[in-house]
């Protein structure tokens, strides 16, 4: 489980596809102390729930390698990753940590679309398409994960639907670099999801 509050900003060093494109190892090069690093842990990268196939340390820096398998490539963006690009990286949430954000599962449902960016001083509004069958899940006022990233939706418009992100966000997560046409992990609010569950067995 993690909460959306991203701690640390990683870039892909090196992404070797394998197994005949169905599975991509990836390197990744990070600011987390490698001795807390261990072989199975869970690492949300840019909101995608990655296993640790291994760690270590080279030029001062310290990297990680996880496999994205063949669903993770056709359900989330990762199948667009590629050397030198930055990701939203999160550790798991251990027992007694802050949930400053919302409960996370890092399991994405798929990619919205970025469809306009409106710069405000500090600040940045967006307004994004979701996929249509998650569209019921997304309410004003309530959470969503968005590459990773804890947000709260501000107006719901059928698919549509706008976040605000501020300075602090902007800054240390990769959103300030998102445009028009960008494609972003999505995961909806687990509350969301059982609620709507629990109403269809009505």
């Amino acid at each position: 489980m993690f909460t959306g509050i991203v701690t640390d900003v990683g870039e892909i060093e090196v992404l070797r596809p394998v197994a005949q494109g169905q599975l991509h190892r990836l390197r990744i090069l990070c600011g987390y102390d490698q001795a807390t690093i261990a072989d199975g842990a869970s690492i949300a990268c840019n909101g995608v729930c990655l296993t640790v196939v291994g760690s270590g340390v080279a030029g001062g820096r310290t990297w990680f390698e996880v496999d994205a398998a063949a669903e993770t490539l056709g359900m989330t963006t990762a199948r667009h990753w590629h050397q030198g690009m930055q990701l939203n990286l999160e550790r798991a949430l251990k027992i007694g940590d802050e949930l400053g954000g919302h409960i996370v599962a890092g399991h994405a449902d798929g990619t919205a679309t970025i469809l306009s960016r409106h710069d405000l001083p500090d600040m940045a509004r967006f307004e994004l398409r979701s996929p249509r069958e998650l569209a019921k899940f997304i309410a004003p006022k309530g959470s969503i994960t968005l590459d990773g990233v804890s947000l709260t939706v501000n107006a719901v418009d059928d698919d549509r639907f706008t976040v605000l992100i501020i300075p602090h966000t902007l800054s240390v997560t990769t959103l300030h670099g998102w445009r028009e046409g960008t494609e972003v992990n999505i995961e909806v609010d687990l509350m969301a999801r059982y609620a709507a569950r629990l109403t269809e067995m009505k």
